[in-house]
């Protein structure tokens, strides 16, 4: 069981670390965020943590039953009543089902802490894991997608089929 907690300055410490752990792992199937990234962690924070005030965001970091951070997952560009959906999780976590978990988690609190009524999400072909996940979380394919110059498929899933499943 996983569970979510919004995004908040004291989470820098652990999130950094989180995503150093698994830079190398993450840039298999995503863009690589550059040493910019880590370098400038601290004010890309800030400037998160102003997005989400604002209401043009909803960052989570996702942690485990013993509380270890092990994922994250982000509702972003929320507006006319719709967001799109991203996520990482990290390799030690990877294929234990800690996406789909923190996914659904996202899509009940979409709904209900704020007020969304679709999520879009995209993924690349060759990201078998992020399309079951998808699938596997009521979401459909919408048609082909450019994923920073790679093929992809874009998804969506109107908020009022967050049911449990």
């Amino acid at each position: 069981m996983v569970t979510l907690e919004r995004l908040r300055a004291d989470h820098a410490e652990a999130l950094l670390a989180f995503e150093r752990e698994n830079r190398e792992y993450f840039a298999r199937t995503v863009p690589d965020r550059g040493d910019a990234y880590f370098t400038g962690f601290a004010d890309r924070l800030r400037a998160l943590l102003a997005e989400q005030d604002a209401g043009i965001c909803h960052f989570h970091v996702v942690r485990d039953e013993a509380g270890h951070l092990v994922g994250r997952v982000n509702l972003v560009d929320a507006e006319d009543g719709e967001a799109e959906l991203g996520y990482r999780v990290g390799a030690r976590y990877a294929g234990r089902g800690v996406a789909t978990q923190a996914v659904r988690l996202v899509c009940r609190t979409a709904a209900t802490a704020y007020g969304l009524r679709a999520l879009t999400a995209v993924t690349t072909l060759d990201n078998a894991a992020s399309r079951a996940v998808l699938r596997r979380t009521g979401f459909t394919e919408t048609g082909p997608v450019r994923v920073d110059g790679r093929p992809g498929v874009a998804f969506r899933r109107p908020t009022a089929r967050f049911e449990v499943r």
